[in-house]
């Protein structure tokens, strides 16, 4: 049963912009925080942004006030608004949640900039 289901990565001009979502079951987004985190081959997982559930936020040095995460309550949706894109960006995206017995990661989008 899949739990949590991304979409919106792609191929962008470094400058540009791109939005992920990451659709997750009512049961797990509902009073949880929830992370994007990004990797490259030969790295290790690293977490980009995350928004507790009453929508703090929370991000990595390299993205601050380039990329914004927010969530839709209703739509049980989480976002990462992604503005200024650099070459270094580039990199496979994956939305996660955790909890109490459970740990889900979404299946990972591909984001490529091009310089």
């Amino acid at each position: 049963q899949v739990q949590l289901v991304e979409s919106g990565g792609g191929l962008v001009q470094a400058g540009g912009s791109l939005r992920l979502s990451c659709a997750a079951s009512r049961r797990i987004f509902s009073g949880n925080a929830m992370r994007w985190y990004r990797q490259t081959p030969g790295k290790q997982r690293e977490l980009v942004a995350l928004i507790s559930s009453g929508g703090s936020t929370n991000y990595a040095d390299s993205v601050k006030g380039r990329f914004t995460i927010s969530r839709d309550n209703a739509k049980n949706t989480v976002y990462l608004q992604m503005n200024t894109l650099k070459p270094e960006d580039t990199a496979v995206y994956y939305c996660n949640v955790y909890g109490s017995g459970y740990d889900y990661w979404g299946q990972g989008t591909q984001v490529t900039v091009s310089s």
